[in-house]
Protein backbone atom coordinates (compact mmCIF):
# COMPACT_ATOMS: atom_id res chain seq x y z
CA UNK A 1 0.00 0.00 0.00
CA UNK A 2 1.57 3.39 -1.20
CA UNK A 3 2.67 5.25 2.39
CA UNK A 4 0.48 8.02 1.66
CA UNK A 5 -2.31 6.95 1.12
CA UNK A 6 -5.20 9.28 2.75
CA UNK A 7 -8.00 7.86 4.50
CA UNK A 8 -11.01 10.21 5.18
CA UNK A 9 -14.04 9.30 7.90
CA UNK A 10 -13.51 10.01 11.36
CA UNK A 11 -10.55 11.08 13.53
CA UNK A 12 -5.71 17.41 13.80
CA UNK A 13 -3.27 17.07 16.17
CA UNK A 14 -2.23 13.79 17.54
CA UNK A 15 -1.70 14.52 20.41
CA UNK A 16 1.56 14.57 24.91
CA UNK A 17 -0.06 14.71 28.33
CA UNK A 18 -1.69 12.09 29.37
CA UNK A 19 -5.18 12.29 30.20
CA UNK A 20 -6.07 11.43 34.00
CA UNK A 21 -7.57 7.81 33.74
CA UNK A 22 -11.36 7.87 34.45
CA UNK A 23 -12.51 4.96 36.99
CA UNK A 24 -14.57 2.47 36.03
CA UNK A 25 -17.86 3.37 37.76
CA UNK A 26 -17.65 6.39 35.34
CA UNK A 27 -17.46 5.18 31.48
CA UNK A 28 -19.14 7.97 30.16
CA UNK A 29 -16.98 9.85 27.27
CA UNK A 30 -17.00 13.23 25.42
CA UNK A 31 -19.17 12.62 22.25
CA UNK A 32 -17.09 12.66 19.04
CA UNK A 33 -15.68 15.59 17.23
CA UNK A 34 -18.10 17.18 14.72
CA UNK A 35 -15.02 18.10 12.47
CA UNK A 36 -14.49 14.68 10.06
CA UNK A 37 -10.76 12.94 11.27
CA UNK A 38 -7.90 12.19 8.44
CA UNK A 39 -6.17 8.99 8.87
CA UNK A 40 -2.77 8.64 6.78
CA UNK A 41 -1.16 5.06 6.45
CA UNK A 42 2.45 6.05 6.75
CA UNK A 43 3.71 2.35 6.68
CA UNK A 44 2.28 -1.22 6.28
CA UNK A 45 4.83 -4.06 7.09
CA UNK A 46 4.26 -7.64 7.45
CA UNK A 47 3.49 -10.95 5.95
CA UNK A 48 0.19 -10.94 6.25
CA UNK A 49 -0.41 -7.45 4.33
CA UNK A 50 1.82 -7.43 1.30
CA UNK A 51 1.75 -3.89 -0.73
CA UNK A 52 -1.63 -3.29 -2.09
CA UNK A 53 -3.93 -5.54 -0.04
CA UNK A 54 -4.76 -3.64 3.14
CA UNK A 55 -6.96 -0.76 3.05
CA UNK A 56 -8.38 1.74 5.97
CA UNK A 57 -11.41 3.90 6.26
CA UNK A 58 -13.05 5.80 8.85
CA UNK A 59 -16.63 5.69 9.67
CA UNK A 60 -18.93 8.93 8.96
CA UNK A 61 -19.56 9.18 12.88
CA UNK A 62 -16.24 9.34 13.89
CA UNK A 63 -16.20 6.42 16.33
CA UNK A 64 -14.69 3.78 14.34
CA UNK A 65 -12.50 3.01 11.65
CA UNK A 66 -12.12 -0.34 9.69
CA UNK A 67 -9.16 -2.15 8.25
CA UNK A 68 -10.06 -4.43 5.71
CA UNK A 69 -7.32 -7.27 4.50
CA UNK A 70 -7.33 -9.63 1.68
CA UNK A 71 -3.96 -11.83 1.55
CA UNK A 72 -4.09 -12.56 5.60
CA UNK A 73 -3.36 -16.43 5.98
CA UNK A 74 -1.67 -18.74 8.22
CA UNK A 75 -1.28 -22.31 7.28
CA UNK A 76 0.42 -25.44 7.86
CA UNK A 77 0.82 -29.02 6.69
CA UNK A 78 0.12 -30.46 2.88
CA UNK A 79 2.62 -28.13 0.49
CA UNK A 80 2.63 -25.43 3.07
CA UNK A 81 5.42 -22.86 3.29
CA UNK A 82 7.51 -23.58 6.54
CA UNK A 83 6.78 -19.82 6.91
CA UNK A 84 3.50 -19.98 6.77
CA UNK A 85 2.46 -20.71 10.15
CA UNK A 86 2.50 -17.37 11.48
CA UNK A 87 1.58 -14.43 9.52
CA UNK A 88 1.74 -10.50 11.04
CA UNK A 89 0.95 -7.17 10.01
CA UNK A 90 1.94 -3.69 11.99
CA UNK A 91 -0.17 -0.71 11.10
CA UNK A 92 1.65 2.62 11.21
CA UNK A 93 -1.30 5.21 11.07
CA UNK A 94 -1.10 8.81 11.41
CA UNK A 95 -4.04 9.88 13.00
CA UNK A 96 -5.19 13.56 12.70
CA UNK A 97 -8.05 14.55 15.34
CA UNK A 98 -9.64 18.43 15.57
CA UNK A 99 -7.73 20.10 17.55
CA UNK A 100 -8.72 19.87 21.66
CA UNK A 101 -9.72 16.28 21.46
CA UNK A 102 -7.48 12.91 21.91
CA UNK A 103 -9.00 9.15 21.55
CA UNK A 104 -8.05 5.82 23.02
CA UNK A 105 -9.11 2.37 21.35
CA UNK A 106 -12.17 1.36 23.59
CA UNK A 107 -12.25 -2.10 21.93
CA UNK A 108 -11.57 -3.81 18.26
CA UNK A 109 -13.75 -6.85 16.45
CA UNK A 110 -12.11 -9.31 14.61
CA UNK A 111 -13.67 -12.48 12.03
CA UNK A 112 -12.39 -14.69 9.93
CA UNK A 113 -12.40 -18.36 8.76
CA UNK A 114 -10.29 -21.29 10.25
CA UNK A 115 -9.79 -25.02 9.41
CA UNK A 116 -8.29 -26.87 11.98
CA UNK A 117 -8.04 -30.61 12.14
CA UNK A 118 -8.00 -32.51 15.27
CA UNK A 119 -5.25 -32.32 17.31
CA UNK A 120 -4.45 -28.66 15.48
CA UNK A 121 -4.54 -25.26 17.07
CA UNK A 122 -4.51 -21.76 16.54
CA UNK A 123 -4.39 -17.94 17.83
CA UNK A 124 -5.13 -14.57 16.93
CA UNK A 125 -3.37 -11.91 19.03
CA UNK A 126 -3.14 -7.77 18.61
CA UNK A 127 -1.35 -5.46 20.45
CA UNK A 128 -1.67 -1.80 20.21
CA UNK A 129 0.51 1.00 21.00
CA UNK A 130 1.47 4.94 20.53
CA UNK A 131 4.52 5.83 19.10
CA UNK A 132 7.19 6.67 22.00
CA UNK A 133 5.32 5.15 24.85
CA UNK A 134 5.73 2.27 27.17
CA UNK A 135 1.83 1.77 27.14
CA UNK A 136 1.10 -1.19 25.65
CA UNK A 137 -2.05 -3.47 25.42
CA UNK A 138 -2.08 -6.53 23.95
CA UNK A 139 -4.99 -9.54 23.57
CA UNK A 140 -5.15 -13.14 22.50
CA UNK A 141 -7.51 -15.15 21.30
CA UNK A 142 -7.27 -18.88 21.14
CA UNK A 143 -9.07 -21.75 18.91
CA UNK A 144 -8.33 -25.37 18.67
CA UNK A 145 -9.15 -28.27 16.32
CA UNK A 146 -11.33 -29.52 15.06
CA UNK A 147 -12.70 -26.54 13.85
CA UNK A 148 -13.98 -25.74 10.36
CA UNK A 149 -15.74 -22.30 10.19
CA UNK A 150 -15.86 -18.45 11.05
CA UNK A 151 -13.88 -17.14 13.72
CA UNK A 152 -14.91 -13.83 15.75
CA UNK A 153 -12.98 -12.21 18.62
CA UNK A 154 -13.38 -8.95 20.79
CA UNK A 155 -11.05 -6.71 22.08
CA UNK A 156 -12.19 -4.91 25.02
CA UNK A 157 -10.73 -2.41 27.58
CA UNK A 158 -11.48 -1.69 30.55
CA UNK A 159 -12.60 1.89 31.15
CA UNK A 160 -9.67 2.54 33.42
CA UNK A 161 -6.81 1.04 31.33
CA UNK A 162 -7.77 2.82 28.11
CA UNK A 163 -4.56 4.14 26.86
CA UNK A 164 -5.10 8.15 25.70
CA UNK A 165 -3.29 9.32 22.67
CA UNK A 166 -1.25 12.03 24.37
CA UNK A 167 -2.38 16.09 23.71
CA UNK A 168 -0.40 18.63 22.20
CA UNK A 169 2.31 16.54 20.34
CA UNK A 170 1.82 13.79 17.50
CA UNK A 171 2.31 10.23 18.08
CA UNK A 172 1.59 7.53 15.27
CA UNK A 173 -0.40 4.54 16.37
CA UNK A 174 0.68 1.56 15.81
CA UNK A 175 -1.66 -1.38 15.73
CA UNK A 176 -0.06 -5.05 15.23
CA UNK A 177 -2.03 -7.94 14.63
CA UNK A 178 -0.65 -11.86 14.03
CA UNK A 179 -2.33 -15.41 13.31
CA UNK A 180 -0.75 -18.37 14.10
CA UNK A 181 -1.34 -21.52 13.49
CA UNK A 182 0.32 -24.93 15.09
CA UNK A 183 0.16 -28.45 13.41
CA UNK A 184 -0.29 -30.24 17.11
CA UNK A 185 -0.79 -33.73 17.32
CA UNK A 186 -3.13 -33.67 13.66
CA UNK A 187 -2.63 -36.25 11.35
CA UNK A 188 0.67 -35.76 9.22
CA UNK A 189 0.49 -33.78 6.33
CA UNK A 190 -3.03 -32.48 7.21
CA UNK A 191 -3.56 -28.93 6.19
CA UNK A 192 -4.96 -26.91 9.02
CA UNK A 193 -5.51 -22.57 8.78
CA UNK A 194 -6.90 -19.71 9.63
CA UNK A 195 -7.48 -16.30 7.45
CA UNK A 196 -8.58 -12.84 8.40
CA UNK A 197 -10.70 -13.00 4.66
CA UNK A 198 -14.17 -13.69 4.04
CA UNK A 199 -14.80 -15.88 1.45
CA UNK A 200 -15.19 -12.75 -1.60
CA UNK A 201 -11.28 -12.27 0.15
CA UNK A 202 -12.42 -9.04 1.72
CA UNK A 203 -12.75 -8.83 5.43
CA UNK A 204 -13.39 -5.57 7.88
CA UNK A 205 -11.65 -5.18 11.10
CA UNK A 206 -13.10 -2.94 13.23
CA UNK A 207 -11.81 -0.44 15.57
CA UNK A 208 -14.23 1.34 17.84
CA UNK A 209 -12.96 5.05 19.18
CA UNK A 210 -13.21 6.62 22.65
CA UNK A 211 -13.10 10.10 22.78
CA UNK A 212 -12.08 13.17 25.57
CA UNK A 213 -11.33 16.98 25.12
CA UNK A 214 -7.20 17.52 26.02
CA UNK A 215 -7.37 19.66 29.25
CA UNK A 216 -7.93 23.11 29.00
CA UNK A 217 -9.84 22.59 25.95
Amino acid sequence: MPGGLLLSGAVAALLTTVLPVRHASSPVFDDPPPDKIVINVATVNGSGCPQGTTAVAVSEDNTAFTVTYSAYLAQVGGNSDPTAFRKNCQLNLVVHVPQGFTYAIASADYRGFASLQRGASGAQKASYYFQGSSNTSSKNHPFNGPYDDNWQANDSTDVAQLVWAPCGVQRNFNINTELRVNAGTSAPGAVSFMTMDSTDGDISTVYHMAWEHCPGS
